[in-house]
C-alpha cells in the first residue's frame, strides 16, 4: 500500500509507542545512558515544584492537569490578564485526544486550578529566565514538525532560536522515551532542512515545572551518544529505512 493511503501517526506517537522504529538508529539509548544525562540536570533559582500533595488530591487524570497548566501558561505568555479556564480546558482537551485515551472534564475545580496555575507559573518563569539569556532571540510556540513518509508532522512545546524546548511533568527523571521523542524531532527536522535549505536545532532543552528541573543537551553530543557514533547522514538513511520497512509490513 502507498505510504500515502496508510494511516499517518504523528512523530510523538512514533517514537513514544513504536519504539522499534528508532531502536535501530539509538541503541546505546540504554538505562545507563539515561541515568548518565540526568545527572546534569539542574534547577531553577525562586521556583518551587509543585507540591505532591496538591497533586494527589486532583479527580483528573494528571496528564491532563497539567496538559491544562501548559494551556494556561501560553494563555500568560500572550498576556491573558483574566483566565479563562474554558479555553484552556477545551485547548488542553484537544492536545490529549491526539496522544492519550483522554477523560475529557465538563469543568476544572478549585484544586485542579491551583495546580495548573502553579505549573504554569514555573514554565512562565523558566521560559523567561532561559530567554533573558538570549537576548534578541524569540520565543516560538508549537514549533512545526516536519513529517516524513507515513509519519505525521507535529508540533513542539516551543522553540529559542538553535534550541527545541520540551515540556515534561513526570514525577520521575527524564526517561528514554522522552530522548526518543526529542531524537525524532530532530531527525525529522533535518530531513526537511536538507530539502530546504533550513536551519536545524543544535540543542534541546527538557523543563519539567512540576519538579523544577531541567536538562540542556547538545543534539549531536546526544546523536552520538544514543547512536552507534553515526553521522547525520548515515542517521536519517537509517531512519528513512525503517520508514520504509515499517510500511512493507503495513
Amino acid at each position: 500500500m502507498p505510504h500515502d493511503r496508510l494511516p499517518k501517526k504523528d512523530p510523538r506517537t512514533v517514537a513514544r509507542d513504536i519504539p522499534g522504529v528508532l531502536d535501530v538508529l539509538f541503541p546505546r539509548l540504554t538505562g545507563g545512558l539515561v541515568a548518565s544525562l540526568n545527572k546534569q540536570m539542574f534547577s531553577f533559582e525562586g521556583i518551587v515544584a509543585v507540591p505532591e500533595a496538591l497533586i494527589e488530591r486532583t479527580q483528573l487524570q494528571k496528564a491532563m492537569v497539567f496538559e491544562l497548566s501548559v494551556a494556561r501558561a501560553e494563555g500568560m505568555l500572550r498576556g491573558d490578564e483574566i483566565a479563562d479556564w474554558g479555553e484552556y480546558l477545551w485547548s488542553a482537551s484537544q492536545r490529549q485526544r491526539q496522544h492519550y485515551d483522554a477523560r475529557i472534564p465538563e469543568a476544572v475545580i478549585e484544586g485542579d486550578i491551583a495546580i495548573a496555575e502553579h505549573a504554569a507559573g514555573n514554565l512562565v518563569s523558566m521560559l523567561t529566565s532561559v530567554q533573558a539569556q538570549r537576548p534578541g532571540m524569540a520565543l516560538v510556540q508549537n514549533p512545526v514538525i516536519p513529517g516524513l513518509g507515513w509519519v505525521a508532522s507535529g508540533i513542539g512545546d516551543f522553540a529559542l532560536g538553535p534550541t527545541l524546548i520540551e515540556v515534561k511533568h513526570s514525577e520521575r527523571n527524564f526517561g528514554s522515551g522522552d530522548f526518543r521523542q526529542i531524537l525524532m524531532y530532530w531527525l525529522l527536522k533535518y530531513a526537511r532542512s536538507i530539502e530546504n535549505s533550513g536551519d536545524v536545532w543544535s540543542e534541546i532543552l527538557l523543563l519539567n515545572p512540576r519538579r523544577n528541573a531541567a536538562l540542556l543537551l547538545n543534539y549531536d553530543y546526544l546523536l552520538q551518544s544514543a547512536s552507534a557514533r553515526l553521522n547525520r547522514v548515515e542517521l536519517l538513511e537509517l531512519l528513512r529505512s525503517a520508514v520504509s520497512q515499517e510500511i512493507e509490513r503495513r
